[in-house]
């Protein structure tokens, strides 16, 4: 109890951002029906999701962001970076240690999303 059980994507580009989170990280989207906005059900393998139609207009560039941001843990790193920027992503912060911890860094999807991932250090 009391801890993230689910989380959201909002988009302007809902196939793009299908496509990209799918070939980065292998995630399953299942449209729903029955429902007021376009929606898309996410399996992660873990924690369970859903992408939707982005309701309102998003800050500019380069003001942060005005949400959680959620950070995938990844098995390498650098080949996940390397996949994000061949498929549209950004970097919004480069990789750095957290030192006994992980390596942390953060990027934009095609659709300006910031999200992080990181690489536990054994």
């Amino acid at each position: 109890m009391n801890s993230i059980g689910y989380f959201e994507i909002q988009a302007t580009e809902l196939e793009t951002a299908i496509e990209f989170y799918r070939k980065i990280f292998g995630w399953k989207f299942d449209e729903q029906s029955g429902l007021p906005i376009k929606y898309w059900q996410i399996e992660t393998g873990g924690i369970r999701g859903g992408l939707l139609e982005r309701p309102a207009k998003t800050p500019p560039t380069e003001y942060g962001t005005n949400a959680y941001t959620c950070s995938i843990e990844v098995a390498d790193f650098d080949e996940t970076a390397a996949l994000i920027a061949e498929n549209g992503g950004q970097i919004a912060m480069a990789k750095f240690l957290i030192p006994g911890r992980c390596w942390q860094g953060y990027f934009l999807d095609p659709d300006n999303n910031v999200f992080g991932i990181f690489e536990v250090i054994n």
